[in-house]
């Protein structure tokens, strides 16, 4: 069964890249030596609340390293994905066409 390309890789790759700038915000926002641990409020069933652990340092220091490892493996294979379509495109618009080739009306 014959396969179509995907004819919009430019369009996925630019949404690749919009998600790789989102990752690198992220984590530049949440530098690991500022982290802590994230607490909330949770009720209780008498009525109260208590406070919870809803998010260690250490869960979120985890979470950030995959974030980064994550990054880099999308950038890697977006920056190749790149150059092929780069090299696609010079094959196809840069050669000239010669006069006896062109379709005459």
């Amino acid at each position: 069964m014959a396969v179509k390309k995907n004819s919009f890789i430019t369009d996925d790759l630019d949404w690749a890249e919009s998600q790789l700038s989102s990752w690198k915000a992220y984590v530049d926002a949440n530098p690991l030596h500022e982290l802590k641990d994230r607490i909330e409020w949770k009720p209780t069933s008498r009525g109260g609340t208590i406070p919870m652990v809803v998010s260690s340092i250490e869960q979120q220091g985890k979470f950030i390293q995959e974030t980064m490892k994550n990054y880099l493996q999308l950038l890697e294979v977006v920056d190749r994905l790149r150059e092929r379509e780069e090299l696609k495109k010079e094959a196809r618009s840069d050669s000239l066409i010669p006069e006896r080739m062109k379709k005459i009306p």
